[in-house]
């Protein structure tokens, strides 16, 4: 997963309805728009624009039933973005690592310096 698929993920997470709308989701395995519009305080219509914000960045696919459109959620795409988590706050951990190191060098020059 590059930045830009991450970016569309956690844009598509950032929202409280969109996380309830995946939860459902996941604990039905798959749900209708008008199934989950029964379950959350939101129409039809918000269910099916919060689904396709997450269809958009991957973390729902959609099957057609009949008349219906069944969504289920793609868990393989959340455990990709919770891996480019996990590399960018290695990253970072490895930047303020040197920087400490950095920071403990210059400390210890100042300390042993007469001046």
């Amino acid at each position: 997963m590059n930045a830009a698929e991450a970016s569309a993920v956690f844009r598509a997470l950032g929202d409280p309805m969109r996380l309830e709308v995946l939860q459902i989701l996941g604990a039905a395995d798959g749900a209708s728009a008008t199934a989950l519009a029964d379950r959350l305080p939101i129409t039809r219509q918000g269910v099916t624009k919060h689904v396709a914000v997450l269809s958009n960045a991957g973390l729902v696919e959609s099957e057609a039933r009949g008349r219906a459109v069944i969504y289920r959620v793609r868990p393989n795409v959340a455990a990709e973005a919770a891996q480019w988590l996990d590399r960018a706050g290695a990253a970072w951990d490895a930047r303020l690592d040197r920087l400490r190191q950095h920071l403990e060098g210059t400390r210890t020059t100042r300390e042993g310096d007469p001046s």
